[in-house]
């Protein structure tokens, strides 16, 4: 009775294992352009908490554009996607709502801009933090000491921003979007551009740099700037951070560069000392907003693993390429890299059509969620959010289950 036991449950075991390794990919539509009162969502924002939880956040706009009215709103799920909580928002943040003056605001979208959401997942804690911007001229943290299902009162920490003027006069601030990281120092890092806004739109010149919390969030400071308005990029924005397994921290970052090509730079600390920008020949820039995440760190028995997503395009459907200007937003793809970003040999489409922004998480249990702008209907009146749900195995073809 008991060999025949032991073989039952090595069977299972086996049967577990290989369904494991099988190939796994599935995608929802998220948040629906049309639905909840909002014609378009985009500016995705995705964690995977410290108790195995996920928290999606992105901009519900009322109209189209920057500028216009916008609500940051976020659902949780603690089931890996299967279902999710209702929409909420933090409500109104404190202080006197007003506009900025800076704004390229056109004149039918009166109301409020809540915009650039960010999460931090807190591994020393167990919290989740949250940044958000209103007007792209304030900053607000909040944080959740339940694994996300409820948050505190929203603090501004516009104060954090101001000694940036002493290098450079911004009119216009933004996180991320998407998500910080945490040091193994316990330090909170948060990837943020700056503008004069005296260029298009508003977000143009601009400058990437950092700021930082070392007491869990209560208080933030601000790092050095990383990449100028030129030389060796141009209009240097969204940025997104990794920590590598030497504990330093590598942005990599949008431009507007005629190379076409995302960039990187390196800081010990997240805030200080940053090599001078390099271009990642591997990485096409579209010029749009990309995400990074470790899924795992180098030891003796695992490989250390880094993910990248962005829409991996050079073309434009009218002809009309130049250098510096934009590409055609599709083709969202997902690389994989082994060397800690020095190299990247793995790359599959995970969206084929019109597909931007996107957030990549990595779960408890190994599976990779990436949260991404999708316009799947000629008819829709925006971009829809997507979530999509896969496993190493999926993307590597069944070459690496994460052993």
């Amino acid at each position: 009775m008991m060999i025949r036991c032991t073989i039952s449950l090595l069977l299972l075991f086996l049967v577990a294992v290989a369904t494991a390794e099988e190939p796994f990919l599935e995608k929802q539509e998220l948040f629906v352009a049309g639905e909840g009162g909002y014609p378009s969502y985009r500016i995705p924002a995705l964690v995977a908490t410290p108790q195995g939880s996920l928290l999606a956040a992105c901009e519900a706009r009322k109209t189209r554009g920057n500028w216009s009215p916008i609500d940051i709103i976020f659902v949780r799920s603690d089931d890996g996607g299967k279902t999710w909580s209702e929409p909420r928002g933090l409500g109104i943040l404190p202080g006197e709502e007003r506009q900025n003056p800076a704004a390229r605001r056109p004149a039918s979208a009166a109301g409020i801009t809540n915009n650039n959401p960010l999460w931090i997942a807190d591994h020393k804690t167990g919290a989740v933090h949250l940044l958000v911007c209103q007007e792209y001229m304030r900053c607000f943290y909040a944080r959740s000491d339940d694994d996300g299902k409820t948050f505190s009162t929203p603090v501004e920490i516009t104060s954090a921003f101001e000694p940036f003027r002493e290098q450079y006069d911004w009119k216009v601030l933004a996180t991320g979007p998407g998500h910080g990281v945490q040091l193994p120092s316990g330090r909170l890092v948060v990837p943020v551009w700056l503008s004069t806004a005296s260029g298009p739109s508003a977000h143009r010149p601009s400058v990437i740099t950092t700021i930082y919390s070392d007491d869990d969030g209560a208080s933030w400071q601000c790092g050095e700037i990383v990449a100028r308005e030129t030389d060796p990029l141009v209009n240097p924005s969204e940025s997104v951070a990794v920590v590598l397994a030497d504990g330093s921290v590598l942005l990599n970052m949008r431009s507007e560069a005629h190379a076409h090509r995302r960039a990187i730079a390196i800081s010990p600390d997240g805030a200080m000392k940053w090599t001078r920008p390099e271009f990642d020949d591997e990485l096409v820039e579209p010029i749009c907003m990309a995400s990074l995440c470790r899924y795992s760190l180098p030891a003796m028995d695992t490989r250390g693993r880094i993910l990248f997503s962005n829409p991996a395009n050079l073309d434009r459907l009218d002809g009309k390429a130049k250098p510096g200007m934009s590409r055609d937003r599709n083709n969202l793809t997902v690389r994989l890299s082994y060397e800690e970003c020095d190299t990247w040999p793995v790359a599959k489409t995970l969206e084929a059509g019109p597909s931007a922004y996107s957030d990549l998480a990595v779960g408890k249990d190994g599976m990779i969620y990436c949260l991404y702008e999708h316009t799947p209907r000629a008819s829709a009146p925006g971009p829809s959010i997507y979530l999509a749900k896969f496993n190493l195995a999926w993307l590597t073809d069944g070459k690496d289950s994460g052993d």
